[in-house]
């Protein structure tokens, strides 16, 4: 008989009733029920983007198609956004709740309109922070766990500039609740990396976004494998909205304009989320802004996702068993 696998048994686990200590988050765009399904399949949780789908019943129609792939658990992202015409939260909470969903991620401004109608509904809440403060903020209003953004993440990571060595332990001394670290993992030298910091489990956006079950053209894929750590941009810097995406022409010229003092209206064009959109979709890494973090250059191929989230559990295992374990005399 064969003997089962190592696991890596963390809170984190054990709390959200996953195999592995891995997390696909919320990616706009890209979060959608054929990746999100193979997370689940390969025993990490993943996470579909609400505000992909453009209505409330648009992402009941999403949880249903990735019930149908999988019985396993995964979750649905909701991002609260700063935006003069907000998105009709509340529907998509009633829609996540009535599907049966039983796990959040948060992430945006601060969760407690979520937790008051989520957490009477059994549903557990992740939110997303990008300091120990906020963390703790969160806490105190009722989340189950935190992920914790280091400055190397995708998208935004905040004002403060703390890079994930630093910030992870900050906030696991700081909270009692399960943290999950995130930016700048890929492999499974983070993820043990991770868990000697005290994190419970990683967060991997572009990691998941470089594989093949992800929804994102080929070109794109390749040109993350192509790129190394120093092929990102951090935009919106003047305007204290900072966020991490991939370095082109477009990226550039927005940083050129914001620092000569423009306006968000200025750029607001080159940055629309429709341009996004397209660089997936159609493969030109050239047509918008898109989002990728520095740990791009750690990556070097396109596994599918029950490949990578193997690999690295295999190798993490390897490594605590062996390579740090012999370390100890």
């Amino acid at each position: 008989m064969t003997a089962p696998a190592p696991r890596l048994r963390t809170r984190f686990t054990e709390l959200f009733g996953v195999e592995h200590p891995i997390i696909q988050g919320g990616m706009q765009w890209v979060g959608r029920a054929g990746l999100v399904a193979a997370v689940a399949e390969s025993g990490a949780l993943g996470f579909l983007t609400a505000l992909t789908q453009p209505t409330p019943e648009d992402l009941v129609k999403e949880i249903l198609r990735t019930r149908d792939l999988t019985d396993r658990p995964f979750g649905v992202n909701l991002t609260i956004l700063p935006t003069i015409n907000p998105p009709p939260y509340a529907e998509y909470r009633q829609a996540i709740i009535e599907s049966g969903v039983r796990i959040v991620e948060t992430a945006g401004s601060m969760p407690a309109e979520h937790l008051e109608v989520f957490r009477p509904a059994g549903v557990k809440v992740i939110h997303k922070c990008t300091s120990v403060r906020h963390a703790l903020k969160a806490e105190a209003l009722g989340v189950d766990a935190v992920s914790i953004d280091g400055f190397e993440c995708a998208g935004h990571p905040g004002e403060d500039d703390i890079p994930g060595l630093v910030l992870i332990p900050a906030a696991t001394r700081a909270l009692s609740i399960p943290v999950v670290a995130s930016g700048g993992f890929a492999d499974a030298r983070g993820l043990v990396a991770a868990l000697a910091l005290g994190a419970d489990g990683v967060n991997m956006g572009t990691r998941f976004l470089c594989t093949e079950e992800a929804p994102v053209h080929r070109r794109i894929k390749e040109q993350i494998v192509a790129a190394t750590e120093h092929d990102t941009e951090l935009i919106f810097r003047p305007l204290r909205n900072t966020a991490r995406v991939a370095r082109n022409a477009v990226s550039q010229e927005v940083v050129r304009r914001l620092d000569a003092g423009a306006e968000f209206a200025e750029v607001r064009e080159l940055v629309a989320g429709v341009r996004g959109r397209s660089v997936y979709e159609n493969g030109d890494p050239e047509a918008g802004i898109w989002s990728v973090g520095m740990c791009q250059g750690l990556i070097d191929d396109i596994p599918t996702v029950d490949a990578l989230v193997s690999r690295i559990v295999a190798e993490a295992v390897d490594l605590i068993a062996g390579r740090l374990a012999s370390a100890v005399s």
